[in-house]
């Protein structure tokens, strides 16, 4: 009677779950444009966008529930599974939360060290849509993958600033612990799915914290149906991991991560 009692509820709580992928409905969307975090005239519809939750290690060693980004509804599904190879490779996340919680604030989020996604917002300084506009640009752990601009006397600026302590991105440093949550960690894994731009191969600025597909391919994507994209991104997939586009990154990631202690 106890084994069935433990069933009904491991039952209960799966199907009374959030659901791990789920399409963004009107009142998701007027959220969204009321924290302008989408306007008019962005590049992808938000009837082409879907949250994607799951759980993730933080840098406590625990597991934490809440994790929520915001992407292409076409690489939803790819995107659920990078994060779920992060939660059992104990790779820490500091937190994940979609950028409505900071009105499209992306300094906010990176002062926050929050993982993100979609966001309608140009790249910074200006221009051309942002690959996060598309719902195809992801960013992890902020400030141990610090964005770097330099100015005219080539000075160093870091966002956010307190970054400025991962700027050394050796993590074997004799005498010195390892740093987890570093992007060089898992640039392999984000390539086998599809995100094989990083900003870390940036000249500059330097991207440490970004992934992206190219934006070629992001303009295709979103100019199909959702299933049409879904299939066109996966065939890219595939071809980018035949032609070895993710074998080169074997030195920066052997699918050993460092990691934060476990709790008891």
């Amino acid at each position: 009677m106890l084994r069935l009692a433990a069933t009904l509820l491991a039952l209960s709580a799966l199907f009374c779950a959030a659901p791990a992928r789920a399409a963004l409905d009107a009142s998701a969307c007027d959220r969204l444009k009321a924290a302008g975090v989408i306007r008019a005239g962005a590049p992808v519809r938000c009837d082409q966008l879907a949250a994607v939750r799951f759980s993730y290690v933080g840098f406590d060693g625990a597991v934490h529930d809440d994790g929520e980004i915001i992407v292409m509804a076409a690489v939803a599904q790819p995107v659920r599974e990078i994060f779920d190879t992060l939660r059992r490779r104990r790779f820490p996340l500091a937190r994940a939360r979609s950028i409505e919680h900071y009105r499209g604030d992306d300094a906010a989020s990176m002062a926050d060290n929050n993982t993100s996604g979609f966001n309608d917002r140009p790249l910074t300084g200006g221009g051309l849509p942002s690959l996060h506009a598309y719902g195809l640009a992801i960013d992890i752990n902020p400030l141990q993958n610090p964005y770097i601009a330099f100015d005219r006397d080539g000075l160093a600026r870091y966002s956010p600033p307190q970054g400025a302590r991962f700027a050394n991105r050796r993590n074997d440093r004799p005498g010195k612990p390892c740093r987890p949550g570093m992007a060089e960690d898992v640039v392999t894994l984000f390539a086998q799915h599809g995100f094989t731009v990083w900003g870390g191969d940036w000249d500059a600025p330097i991207d440490y914290q970004h992934f992206q597909v190219d934006r070629p391919l992001a303009q295709r994507l979103a100019q199909l149906p959702e299933s049409a994209a879904r299939d066109l991104f996966e065939r890219e997939r595939l071809r980018g991991n035949a032609n070895g586009r993710d074998k080169d990154r074997s030195k920066l990631d052997a699918g050993k991560t460092c990691m934060p202690a476990k709790t008891q």
